[in-house]
């Protein structure tokens, strides 16, 4: 296990497993812990060793969002600071359905804000009982700006502003009843269900698991002709993988 202060990484055979390490701060995202969870998203996706990804906390939450205490900082004096800060968030928040390797959150305790579009960025989320799942930003005066996207992708509209803008709180059972939460445990088996889910991903001929994450993300944003051109192509590509049809 290679361990920083903010991040933990183990491999468990082919699957990586990501741990927030800020459970102090209930893994609060602060320019330490997304760069160093950028470049270990980054780092995974370039080792061929690697077949699947689990993203997850430690202690009792997944992510609590933002740190705030950061904003002090970040304010119109420091228009830079600001701005590098937005791009890093950004590409970590969008790394997660760009990497070819399927990753599956394990979502325990608070995942707000910013953790909660991590937990839903996922290609797959096993929930624990436990989850508070929200977007409490404007409570704070601030706007979920970043993880908007991925918010109103993953709900109905009228849902995702309900959540945006009363800072409703879900449950894991809710989170499964909407399709969000593809498992909830109890608190102690959600890493293992997590782990079970990945080691079947790793079981896949990569190339083919690389294709199909690529092009399931890819199609949901196309017109209908246009996804099924690019179906077309990669069903032509795929016979050339080693193993096809066997």
């Amino acid at each position: 296990m290679a361990e920083s202060e903010v991040l933990l990484v183990d491999d468990r055979g082919p699957v990586r497993v990501l741990r927030m390490n800020r459970p102090a701060k209930l893994n609060a995202l602060d320019t330490a812990l997304t760069r160093a969870l950028h470049d270990a998203l980054r780092a995974a996706d370039e080792d061929e060793a690697v077949r699947a990804v689990v993203l997850t906390g430690e202690g009792r939450a997944f992510c609590a969002g933002a740190d705030l205490k950061e904003f002090a900082d970040l304010t119109p004096a420091n228009q830079r600071a600001v701005v590098r800060r937005a791009e890093l968030t950004t590409r970590t928040q969008m790394m997660l359905q760009q990497l070819s390797k399927p990753v599956v959150s394990v979502v325990r305790g608070a995942a707000m804000g910013g953790g909660a579009g991590l937990a839903i960025g996922c290609d797959m989320m096993v929930a624990a009982s436990d989850v508070k799942f929200g977007y409490p930003e404007l409570r704070h005066s601030i706007v979920p700006a970043i993880v908007m996207t991925g918010l109103q992708r993953h709900f109905g509209r009228k849902l995702a502003f309900e959540l945006v803008s009363t800072g409703r709180i879900l449950s894991a059972a809710e989170l499964a009843d909407l399709g969000l939460a593809n498992r909830v445990t109890e608190p102690a088996d959600a890493l293992a269900a997590g782990l079970e889910i990945a080691a079947g991903w790793a079981e896949v001929n990569p190339l083919a698991m690389a294709a199909a994450k690529s092009l399931f993300h890819r199609v949901a944003d196309l017109p209908f002709a246009e996804a099924m051109r690019a179906g077309g192509d990669v069903n032509a590509i795929m016979r050339g993988f080693p193993g096809a049809g066997a």
